[in-house]
Formats: C-alpha cells, sequence, structure tokens
C-alpha cells in the first residue's frame, strides 16, 4: 500500500532489493495492521503544499512557517497530523503546528552530536527510528543518504506525512526490523540502534548485525538502557515481568558489559560518552501523546524506582569503530 519502488530502484540498495521487497510487503500487510488504511487516507488528505523554508539542523524540525499558507490550510494541517497521534520523537514543526512529542529526542541528539564522526556525506542507517526524527537530524548534520527502519507502520505513516511536506530523497524510512535486513550489507559509514538493545534476547547477535552492516573504518553509535555493575553481577539484567511498564525488555546491560559486547562484535576505541538518567521532562504525556509516559512509570514515593521496583532508566551512549580491514 506505500510505494516503495523509487527506494528499490535507487543504486545503492539495487543488490538487495529483493529481499528487501519481500521483507517490506510481509511486514506491511493490512491484514497485520488493521488501521493502516486509515492512516494512509489521513496522508493523502494533506494539502499540496511545498514549504519555503525547511530546517533540519535545529533542535525543532521545522517545515515551512505560518506565513506561508492560510490559516485554514494550517489549521487543516494540525488537524491530521493530530490525527496520526500518538508521536513518539521529536519534536517538529509544520506551517507552524507544534508537535510536542512524547521524548524530547533533541535532547539526546545533544548528548551524542559531540562525540559522533562527521556525518558529512556519510551514508547512515537508524535501527529502531520511530517515525525519524533522529534521521532528520542527521541529515541536518550533512548526511548523504539516511535509511531508517522501523516495523511500526504508525511510526511509517508519520513519516509519510512528514516527507509530504520535505519531499527529501536522501531519505526513506523501511516498515522493517533489523531481523529482516539482508546480511552482506555492510555499506553504511554510521549505524545508529538507539533504544533497541534492551529489548533483544541476544545482545551479542544484534551487536553482530549492527557491525555487519558497517564499511570498514565506519562508526557504530548505540544508545541503551544500562544498569550500575553491582545490580547486574553477570553484566546483564532481566527484569522479571515488566520493567517501566514495558513487557519486552531482555538485556539491561553494565556499562562495562555494553563495551564487551562491541569488542566482542569485532568494533575498536569502543566508549562510553554519555550517561543520562531519564527526566520527568524529557520523556512525558503531551496533547500529542496523551498515555501513560515515565511518570506514570515511576514509583510515585520514590522516582529512583520503577513501579515494578527496578532501578528507574539510566541511559547511556557508547561508540566504536570497524577496524579497516588491510
Amino acid at each position: 500500500m506505500i510505494d516503495y519502488s523509487s527506494f528499490l530502484s535507487c543504486p545503492d540498495y539495487a543488490s538487495w532489493a529483493e529481499e528487501l521487497s519481500k521483507a517490506i510487503e510481509q511486514r506491511s500487510d493490512p491484514a497485520r495492521h488493521g488501521d493502516l488504511p486509515k492512516w494512509l487516507d489521513i496522508v493523502k488528505l494533506l494539502p499540496k503544499i511545498k514549504p519555503k523554508e525547511i530546517s533540519l539542523n535545529q533542535d525543532t524540525i521545522t517545515f515551512g512557517q505560518p506565513n506561508e499558507i492560510s490559516s485554514i490550510d494550517a489549521q487543516r494541517i494540525g488537524e491530521l497530523l493530530f490525527a496520526l497521534s500518538p508521536w513518539r520523537k521529536g519534536p517538529y514543526s509544520v506551517f507552524g503546528n507544534y508537535i510536542d512529542c512524547e521524548w524530547r529526542s533533541d535532547w539526546k541528539w545533544q548528548r551524542l552530536s559531540p562525540h559522533i564522526s562527521s556525518l558529512s556525506n556519510a551514508h547512515v542507517l537508524d535501527v529502531g527510528c520511530g517515525s525519524g526524527y533522529h534521521c532528520w537530524r542527521m541529515l541536518g548534520a550533512g548526511a548523504r543518504r539516511v535509511l531508517g527502519i522501523d516495523p511500526s507502520m504508525r511510526f511509517a505513516a508519520q513519516h509519510l506525512a512528514i516527507q509530504h511536506f520535505a519531499n527529501h530523497s536522501g531519505f526513506e524510512l523501511l516498515p522493517i526490523g533489523v531481523e529482516d535486513m539482508p546480511t552482506g550489507m555492510n555499506i553504511f559509514d554510521t549505524v545508529f540502534s538507539m533504544g533497541v538493545l534492551y529489548h533483544r534476547k541476544d545482545p551479542l547477535q544484534h551487536m553482530l548485525e549492527l557491525a555487519g552492516f558497517i564499511v570498514d573504518g565506519g562508526q557504530l553509535v548505540v544508545e541503551t538502557l544500562i544498569i550500575d555493575e553491582h545490580l547486574a553481577p553477570t553484566g546483564v539484567f532481566t527484569p522479571k515481568g515488566r520493567y517501566a511498564q514495558m513487557r519486552n525488555v531482555w538485556s539491561i546491560t553494565t556499562i562495562d558489559k555494553t563495551l564487551d559486547l562491541m569488542s566482542q562484535a569485532g568494533l575498536i576505541n569502543a566508549r562510553c560518552v554519555d550517561t543520562n538518567i531519564t527526566s520527568l521532562a524529557e520523556q512525558r504525556q503531551t496533547k500529542w501523546m496523551s498515555f501513560h509516559s515515565l511518570e506514570q512509570f515511576l514509583d510515585p514515593h520514590d522516582l529512583s524506582k520503577t513501579v515494578e521496583g527496578h532501578p528507574a532508566p539510566k541511559r547511556g551512549i557508547f561508540i566504536a569503530e570497524k577496524p579497516n580491514s588491510s
């Protein structure tokens, strides 16, 4: 139902077009996503207006200003974008409609961007990209081409809505998981995996998958939940039941374990460049994401713990490089 023909015909991906096409078709089967036709109809209703001003290198990714269009069109755009809620990662502004997402994803970008190698003219992969906020920031930082992957069809629809106005040929978002990516696709200068590792039952396998996508000399950036060493003697904490109301948290790793996983995956110079305890100002309910968020996931009497009694979310950013084969 979503046309990916231009992406599949791109020379960068031609060698894997058939395999990727099958994965996309399977993942985007309307039978698996009952609301998908409704979301795509919403995207089709967006006014065909090209923004005069686009900004990808500031905290709020911006497409157009209010004075570029009529107030009626601006209101209509806002209503249609809101109908695609919940919006998880942002913020965006579309002709003055500020999409106040659950996550202040710009804060994460501020923490990691000073530490990564230049993205100028880079070919980038973002694993678990959501609706693509960080992908836009990568383009704003000079990336030549960005591929984002995330199996959520709602995120795919939200991306289509933003792309409706951006019309940026350098960014494609595919509704697939990392396990759907072809092997041998080591074509990316930088690979990002943010908020994915702790959802994998086998964290080493995930790290190996990520390393397999990187060109020699390229970099891997991993952002993940971490846990203090004394709480995880084996280096990996797997909560019984839920963690902060999430069902599928399998591998919360210590800093040392995460660095070790990078080394086991054949990467070098592995380092932790940032740690941060997630605040109620960074992840929260908004008009655009009105469901439960971090405040409801923490013990109201002790914000250092989740409602299940586990340590509150603490996150780390890790970077390593793939050695040159010569």
